[in-house]
């Protein structure tokens, strides 16, 4: 049997450069390293816990909280008493302002597909895919601002510090390649959302398992990838500076004894070097075609961008990364550059919406003529809805009480509706879900126990769900 060393020793008598840590990985991939991680193993105990109907999933994420009674929740009613006074009984209570009108959409609706699901026309792509989604028209959220919300439905708690979806899904999972992240996260070109990392971070899950983040249309879309061009860094200099680098790596660990952070970041180099090759190739869409390039809309000023991410997306998936997550909408800056439309929704989700809905829609029809789709789930969601009266006179406030989100892939039955808002799109009415039924239920197609999934923290077996969730069977195949 040869002699087998550690990653951390080939890596510290390396200098711990991306040579050394290149070797690192050939030599483990023939077997030769001792696998120091195994103490520490995420792979799930016993494997998976049912046959798993998908393998991947890609979540696209409304930062901003999009409306549902403007996208996907249709309520004649709301035509019907436009103008007068919003009265649905009991309380009402509103995130900053007091109830308005009762305020239609500006949007004229139409029955699509085969299942006649009502669309407004603010998404006349995504409505040509109706028959493949299921819907989730009440939905509720804990919070009414922006960033707890955001954190619940990433997390499933509405207080910072706890693991991102696709976090638990690399600790539970695994890579499906080893030369790409397990977890992407490519944020809205214009900024990231409130909270920022904060949503895709690994929380208390060893390190290696937060997102990685790729911003596609910058000069630079992984930070610290490779070295910036500099005159003064010499050969002799790198090769110093890994080696205090290693000797601080050693000092940190053994002051530090089960600390997962620095091995989280001896795996990051390990990745990087392989990133230095496989990256590139990613987000080179030099070798897709025109009529690619036209469906995702990456040659109108309008979706380029979030086409751009949505095609990277589909790249990414079918190269094996585990959890994409796309996002459309950047913090509550000024103007509007994301989906909370207080001042006037006509404009701010008209611009939102044109510039989602075709990508979105792409992302759909490309998973599917690949082969895909079958195998990949496809989340879209939001933090909470929007009221159904107006905002002063053209916007809507929060609306935590019901919104919708859709699931499209993975043995999700399409052309469904489950759950209901009520009359005025105000509460939800019918089978209210909140985000622990729906990472269940994911969880469940990619074969998890979402009850199993667990990693202990101060004294507390945590899991994605909390203590709550039901698998909504009557949404899977």
């Amino acid at each position: 049997m040869p002699y087998q060393v550690t990653r951390r020793e080939l890596l510290w008598h390396a200098g711990g450069g991306l040579g050394g840590i290149a070797l690192a990985h050939l030599l483990g991939s023939e077997g030769l390293l001792a696998d120091e991680s195994a103490a520490t193993s995420t792979a799930p105990q016993g494997g998976l816990h049912h046959p798993a109907r998908a393998k991947r999933v890609v979540q696209l994420f409304m930062s901003g909280a999009a409306s549902q009674c403007d996208t996907f929740d249709y309520k004649p009613e709301l035509i019907k008493r436009a103008n007068q006074k919003f009265d649905p009984g009991g309380k009402i209570e509103l995130f900053q302002s007091s109830p308005g009108v009762v305020m239609p959409s500006p949007w004229k609706w139409r029955q699509h597909g085969q299942c006649g699901k009502w669309v407004s026309d603010l998404l006349p792509c995504l409505a040509e895919c109706v028959d493949w989604m299921t819907f989730l028209p009440s939905m509720q959220s804990k919070s009414a601002v922006h960033g707890p919300a955001t954190f619940m439905q990433n997390t499933g708690f509405v207080l910072p510090g706890f693991p991102a979806l696709g976090s638990w899904l690399s600790y539970g999972l695994g890579s499906l390649n080893d030369n790409l992240p397990t977890f992407v996260v490519l944020p809205d070109s214009r900024g990231v959302p409130p909270n920022g990392p904060g949503n895709w971070t690994n929380g208390f899950l060893p390190a290696a398992h937060q997102g990685t983040v790729v911003r596609p249309g910058s000069d630079n879309p992984i930070a610290d990838l490779l070295p910036r061009d500099a005159a003064y860094i010499s050969a002799d200099s790198e090769a110093a500076g890994r080696e205090l680098l290693a000797a601080m790596n050693r000092a940190h660990l053994a002051e530090r004894p089960g600390d997962s952070r620095l091995d989280a970041r001896i795996a990051s180099y390990e990745l990087a070097a392989r990133l230095q090759t496989s990256a590139p190739e990613v987000l080179d869409l030099q070798d897709e075609t025109q009529a690619t390039r036209e469906l995702y809309g990456l040659d109108e000023p309008v979706t380029a961008d979030f086409g751009r991410n949505c095609l990277i997306a589909r790249r990414l998936l079918e190269r094996g990364v585990r959890f994409v997550q796309v996002w459309s909408g950047a913090d509550n800056g000024f103007p509007r550059r994301n989906w909370d439309s207080h001042e006037n929704l006509e404009k701010d989700h008209g611009d939102m919406g044109r510039s989602m809905d075709r990508p979105a829609a792409a992302l759909l029809k490309d998973l599917d003529a690949r082969g895909l789709l079958d195998e990949t789930i496809v989340i879209w969601t939001t933090e909470f809805g929007r009221m159904p009266c107006s905002q002063g006179s053209l916007g809507r406030d929060h609306n935590p009480d019901t919104f919708t989100s859709w699931i499209a892939g993975g043995g999700f039955r399409g052309g469904v509706t489950y759950g209901a808002s009520d009359e005025w799109s105000f509460r939800a009415a019918e089978h209210p879900l909140y985000c622990y039924d729906l990472h269940a239920t994911v969880l469940q197609q990619l074969g998890i126990d979402h009850r199993k999934l667990t990693f202990r923290h101060n004294g507390i077996d945590r899991r994605i769900t909390d203590v709550h969730g039901e698998v909504i069977r009557e949404i899977v195949g």
